[in-house]
């Protein structure tokens, strides 16, 4: 990193309704152990971005801007680096295995071999215009013995890793990574949000128990489910909060980007059962241009619909690894689509599980939009960042540097960037 930003870390996380950033620097304690303490947070409404996907290039790069000057102003200084979320339809999440033989002539497995057993789970035949973001180890083998955590150290023959592939779309890496380059930002690394915003609102008890982690986002949900501390399964939606949104404004009749948003906000509750028949509310209050009387039992009943479709799919990704209703640390809820009331409740039913609402642990801030369920993935990637500098090279075990990837990205665009 520059000398400017010092030892801080920045996260990034772009999504459809909003781009939203974050900065945090590691502080050590009184008694040794360091802690992430976050300065500043800021958000802009994002343009350009449906889905996950980069659709214009120009209006992500604005945003962003507009977002990393307001981040800039909090934490009075520049930043000029920042960990990446990427997210969106076309990521793909496959298993892979990696077998190689141990090196040393004692027999005695080093931490060399371990990577090259990662890098053989990585050479798997890509689907085309595709690239590798992360390897998550599950577990390893060692001549036989199965479900070992971390073989360094110990002695064997033969070396065998069960990985988890992230794989995402190279044409959509380099859009995202143009758009961050050109708003005069460097890339640290990019990052599945998803394993991001799990890092910080779950603890490794409940990864260890088995526990999802499920992010509602503007137009996706996106989910990621541990067990014995590894992740087992993400996969992203095509639903999310602004389709509960556009109901609202078909069933209501009335404009979905401004009046039917806020309706939702104030208004919009899972649960239509703890609703009275007789509670209405008149939309000239919040900004209809004419008396428009409403039942809030009707409009709940609108959101609880779409809420419970949204819910039976993630249920369905569930039923797909024969985890319906058996995850003993329940379901965690993050993401600005997560704070409509009565979720948690509505989940329990749908799901059969424990559930509740996941906000970033263990951190210390200055602001308190970290405990808005929006900047999750923003401290989430601040936190990954927080652990990658802690490691030797900046590596997480099984996390993908692509660094050089992006030295030739960012060299080819050159002549693009302002």
């Amino acid at each position: 990193m520059k000398s400017s930003q010092g030892n801080l870390i920045g996260g990034l996380d772009i999504g459809s309704n909003s781009v939203r950033m974050a900065v945090g620097q590691l502080l050590g304690k009184e008694n040794g152990n360091l802690e992430l303490q976050i300065l500043g947070a800021a958000e802009f409404s994002s343009e350009g971005v449906q889905k996950g996907v980069v659709n214009s290039i120009e209006d992500v790069v604005s945003s962003i801007s507009a977002c990393l000057e307001r981040v800039e102003r909090m934490v009075g200084v520049p930043i000029d680096s920042v960990w990446v979320g990427i997210s969106g339809l076309h990521i793909l999440s496959q298993s892979s295995k990696g077998v190689v033989a141990v090196s040393k002539a004692n027999s005695e497995i080093t931490e060399e071999d371990v990577n090259r057993a990662l890098e053989a789970a990585r050479s798997i035949a890509t689907p085309l215009n595709y690239e590798v973001l992360h390897v998550l180890p599950r577990h390893y083998t060692v001549d036989g013995q199965t479900s070992i955590k971390d073989p360094t150290s110990m002695t064997g023959v033969r070396l065998e890793v069960d990985t988890q592939i992230i794989l995402g779309s190279s044409s959509q890496i380099k859009n995202l990574t143009k758009a961050v380059y050109r708003a005069g930002l460097d890339i640290e690394d990019l990052v599945l949000s998803i394993i991001a915003t799990s890092e910080i609102v779950v603890t490794k008890r409940q990864k260890e128990l088995g526990v999802m982690v499920v992010n509602v986002g503007g137009t996706t949900t996106a989910m990621a489910v541990f067990e014995e501390g590894e992740l087992i399964h993400t996969a992203i939606i095509p639903l999310g909060s602004q389709n509960i949104t556009n109901d609202i404004a078909m069933g209501l009749q009335i404009p979905p980007e401004d009046i039917a948003e806020r309706v939702k906000i104030e208004y919009g509750d899972c649960n239509p059962d703890s609703t009275n028949k007789r509670d209405e509310v008149d939309l000239f209050d919040i900004g209809a241009a004419d008396h428009q009387i409403v039942k809030k039992k009707f409009l709940s009943e609108i959101v609880s619909a779409r809420v419970e479709e949204i819910l039976q799919k993630v249920d369905d990704e569930l039923r797909k690894i024969q985890r319906s209703g058996m995850l003993p640390a329940g379901v965690v809820f993050t993401g600005a689509g997560a704070k409509l009331p009565g979720l948690v409740g509505l989940a329990k039913k749908v799901l059969r599980l424990p559930a509740n609402l996941g906000y970033p642990l263990n951190v210390v801030s200055v602001t308190d939009k970290v405990n808005d369920l929006g900047f999750a993935t923003a401290v989430g990637l601040v936190k990954w960042g927080s652990e990658m500098q802690g490691k030797a090279h900046g590596q997480k075990p099984g996390s993908k540097k692509i660094g050089d990837f992006f030295g030739r990205l960012k060299k080819g665009l050159s002549d693009l960037i302002p």
